[in-house]
């Protein structure tokens, strides 16, 4: 089963991050931007990464993609695609690349959705959250694209049940 960890807008946590990954020891992480760290730092290591707004490393990409477990991963901070007023505009990229699930931060604002045939997750943020008061980040995971879970966890390691999602993507 994969699982895949998703982090957003850390904004120089370093202590969190190493918290997290030591906590799940995931097999696969992205981290969707804000990071505030550079490229190589030892907290990074081993994410997917993205250049947030507020990075100054040029060695970040503004975008990436990722096939996992059999699932195509479009990941960008959204800040250059507007995500603050609507997430079409990151789908729509997305679908160009042909990915399925579409990772991204940028508004602190946790939630996961599926539309149409693509899974939006926003993992929300681990430093400076907005609309909730719980830091947060997602694990997901599937056994196969009929189940695939979006488990949003707080900063402390506590499962949100009223913020996941199951879905199928088939």
């Amino acid at each position: 089963m994969p699982e895949v960890l998703i982090i957003s807008d850390s904004h120089g946590s370093t202590e969190e991050l190493a918290a997290i990954k030591k906590r799940h020891s995931p097999e696969f992480m992205i981290h969707c931007g804000d990071s505030e760290l550079e490229m190589d730092a030892p907290e990074l290591d081993g994410f997917i990464k993205v250049a947030g707004n507020c990075d100054a490393d040029a060695r970040l990409p503004e975008e990436q993609t990722s096939t996992i477990g059999g699932l195509h991963f479009f990941i960008a901070h959204g800040h250059l695609h507007q995500v603050k007023t609507n997430p079409m505009a990151i789908a729509y990229r997305a679908q160009e690349l042909e990915a399925q699930v579409v990772c991204f931060g940028h508004t602190h604002m946790a939630g996961a959705e599926k539309v149409g045939q693509q899974l939006l997750i926003n993992p929300g943020s681990i430093l400076l959250p907005r609309r909730r008061t719980e830091k947060t980040y997602v694990l997901m995971t599937w056994d196969t694209l009929e189940d695939i879970r979006v488990d949003f966890y707080t900063m402390e390691g506590s499962w949100l049940d009223e913020l996941s999602l199951r879905t199928s993507l088939t």
